[in-house]
C-alpha cells in the first residue's frame, strides 16, 4: 500500500472524530460538514510537504480544520456572530439503541453545558477530553504554549462541573 492510500484510509477511519470535533467549532450541521470536507481537501492536498508519517494524523488534521473554521469566519467577515444553535439529539445520533433515558439526559445536559463554554475552553474539552489527544498535541492543534491549554482546560472542567451540577438542582 502506497502513502498515499494509507493516508487516505487513515482519514477515513478519522471521519467520526473529524466530524465531531468540526460540530464543537461550527454547531450548525452544513457548516460542519462543509468543515470536514474542507479540512480533508487540505489535508490531502498538503500531506505530502506537512504531514510526517508516524506523526498523529488527527491531531494534524485537527489543526488544519481549526484554521480553516477561523478563515472561513474571517471570509464571512462576522466572527463573533456565528450562530450556535442547539444540536438535535436525534442528529447528533443520541438516540440510537437508547433504552434508558437518565443516560439520554445526562448527555444532552454536557452537550448543552459544553455549548455555553467560551471556543477556547471549549476546544480544549474537546480535543483533550472527548477526541483523547495528548495536552502537547492539544495544543500543537490549537497553535498555543501548553501551560495556555492546560489552563482552558481547568477552566473549562471547573465550569462545565459548576453547570452540570446546577443542572441537577
Amino acid at each position: 500500500m502506497t502513502v498515499n492510500e494509507e493516508l487516505r484510509r487513515e482519514l477515513a477511519a478519522l471521519l467520526p472524530r473529524l466530524r465531531r470535533f468540526a460540530r464543537t467549532l461550527a454547531w450548525q450541521r452544513e457548516d460542519a460538514d462543509d468543515l470536514v470536507q474542507l479540512a480533508l481537501e487540505r489535508a490531502l492536498t498538503k500531506a505530502q510537504d506537512q504531514w510526517q508519517p508516524g506523526t498523529r494524523l488527527d491531531a494534524w488534521v485537527f489543526r488544519i480544520m481549526k484554521n480553516a473554521w477561523i478563515d472561513e469566519l474571517r471570509a464571512r467577515g462576522r466572527q463573533g456572530e456565528v450562530m450556535v444553535a442547539s444540536a438535535d439529539a436525534d442528529e447528533l445520533g443520541e438516540r440510537v439503541g437508547e433504552s434508558e433515558s437518565g443516560a439520554l439526559i445526562t448527555r444532552l445536559s454536557v452537550h448543552k453545558a459544553m455549548q455555553r463554554l467560551p471556543e477556547e475552553q471549549r476546544l480544549a474539552v474537546s480535543l483533550v477530553l472527548v477526541e483523547g489527544l495528548s495536552y502537547k498535541e492539544a495544543a500543537e492543534s490549537l497553535e498555543i504554549p501548553v501551560g495556555t491549554l492546560t489552563s482552558r482546560l481547568a477552566r473549562g472542567r471547573e465550569a462545565l462541573q459548576a453547570m452540570l451540577i446546577d443542572a441537577e438542582v
